[in-house]
C-alpha cells in the first residue's frame, strides 16, 4: 500500500509551521513548504518563512529556492516539489506538506494535469497588452463566446483567471472548464491525511494576524523591501506584489506613510486569510482543529496524532 503523506493547512498565521515541525519530529518526517511566496530568496520576514531555530533541525524543502524575479505557477511548483516528495518516501521518511496555498497543495497531492499555456509566453503577453489598452470588458466578452461557463463563473475583477482561461483556449483549443471537468475525476497522486488549523472565533484570528504584521515590521520588513529593490528587482515582479511588500513599496515611494501602509498590510492579510479558508473548506478530507483564543500546540499535536492513527499512520 502507498505510504500516506501528511498535509498541514490553514489560513495565514494559524500555526502551520509549528505543527508541521512537531509532526515531523514525531513521525520521522521532512517538511515540504507549499507557500507561493516562501519559495523566493530574500523574503524571509514578509513571508514568515521559518528560521533555523523554528525548524528545530527538521529538514525543510521548497523555501528560498527561487529568484524573486521569477514567476512561479502551481504547475511549476508541482514539477519541483513532487521529486522531493518521492525522494523523502524513498528514504523511508514521511513527507509533510505545510502551507496555505491551496492550488499548489492540490497540484502535488491530487496530481491533476494542468491545461496548456505558458506564463510569459506570446499569447499571455498579447492578452496582457490588450488588457492594458482596452480594459477587461472586450476580453471578458471574448471569453463568453469561447467558454460561457468560465465567463459566468469568474468575476470581472479577476483579470488573472480571465486571461488564463483565454490563454488555455487559444493555445489548446479546449476550454478551461472542459479541462477542469476532465481532471476532477482523476484519482489523487498521493494518499494524504489532511489536518487543518483555524480559530473558532474570527476575531481571534484577526488579532493574531495584526500582531504578526507588527512583529514583521519590527523585524525589519521595510529594510527587506528596500534590499529587494536595491538588488535590481523590477517593481512589477510577482514577488513584490505579495502582501506586505506591495504596500511598503509605497512608503519608499513617498506615496504613503508607514502607518498607512501597515494598516493596509493588516487589512489585506485578513482578507487573504478569508480567501484561504474559502478555498480549503471545499476540501471535505480536511480534519479541522479549532483554536480557542490561544494556539495550544500540545493539544493540536494530540488531536493530530489521533487523526493520523485513525488513518493508519503510526
Amino acid at each position: 500500500m502507498t505510504e500516506k503523506i501528511i498535509c498541514v493547512v490553514g489560513p495565514t498565521a494559524c500555526g502551520k509551521t509549528r505543527l508541521g515541525v512537531l509532526l515531523a519530529k514525531k513521525y520521522d518526517g521532512e517538511v515540504v513548504s507549499a507557500d507561493s511566496m516562501q519559495i523566493y530568496k530574500g523574503m524571509t520576514i514578509g513571508t514568515a518563512a521559518p528560521t533555523e531555530d523554528e525548524m528545530e533541525g527538521v529538514p525543510h524543502h521548497m523555501i528560498a529556492v527561487a529568484d524573486p524575479a521569477e514567476q512561479w505557477s502551481a504547475a511549476r511548483y508541482a514539477q519541483a516539489a513532487i521529486p522531493i516528495v518521492e525522494d523523502i518516501l524513498a528514504r523511508g521518511k514521511r513527507p509533510i506538506l505545510v502551507g496555505g496555498t491551496g492550488l499548489w497543495l492540490d497540484a502535488v497531492v491530487k496530481g491533476h494535469g494542468f491545461a496548456g499555456g505558458c506564463a510569459g509566453g506570446a499569447v499571455r503577453k498579447e492578452l496582457q497588452d490588450r488588457l492594458a489598452r482596452e480594459g477587461i470588458g472586450p476580453l471578458l466578452e471574448e471569453l463568453r463566446q469561447a467558454d460561457p461557463e468560465a465567463a459566468e463563473r469568474l468575476h470581472p475583477a479577476d483579470t488573472k483567471r480571465i486571461l488564463r482561461a483565454l490563454e488555455v483556449y487559444r493555445e489548446t483549443g479546449k476550454t478551461i472548464s472542459a479541462h477542469n471537468a476532465e481532471t476532477a475525476a482523476l484519482p489523487p497522486r498521493y494518499d494524504a491525511v489532511w489536518i487543518g488549523l483555524q480559530f473558532r472565533d474570527r476575531a481571534d484570528m484577526k488579532a493574531l494576524i495584526d500582531r504578526r504584521v507588527d512583529k514583521m515590521v519590527e523585524a525589519g520588513l521595510l529594510d527587506e523591501v528596500r534590499s529587494l529593490l536595491q538588488s535590481g528587482l523590477p517593481r512589477d515582479a510577482t514577488a513584490l506584489q505579495a502582501i506586505g511588500y506591495k504596500e511598503l513599496l509605497r512608503v519608499l515611494d513617498g506615496t504613503a506613510t508607514e502607518a498607512e501602509a501597515i494598516a493596509e498590510v493588516k487589512l489585506r492579510s485578513r482578507q487573504y486569510a478569508k480567501r484561504q479558508l474559502t478555498w480549503l473548506r471545499r476540501n471535505p478530507d480536511i480534519r479541522w482543529i479549532w483554536w480557542e483564543k490561544e494556539r495550544d500546540f500540545a493539544r493540536a499535536l494530540q488531536i493530530s496524532t489521533e487523526i493520523l492513527a485513525a488513518a493508519g499512520v503510526s
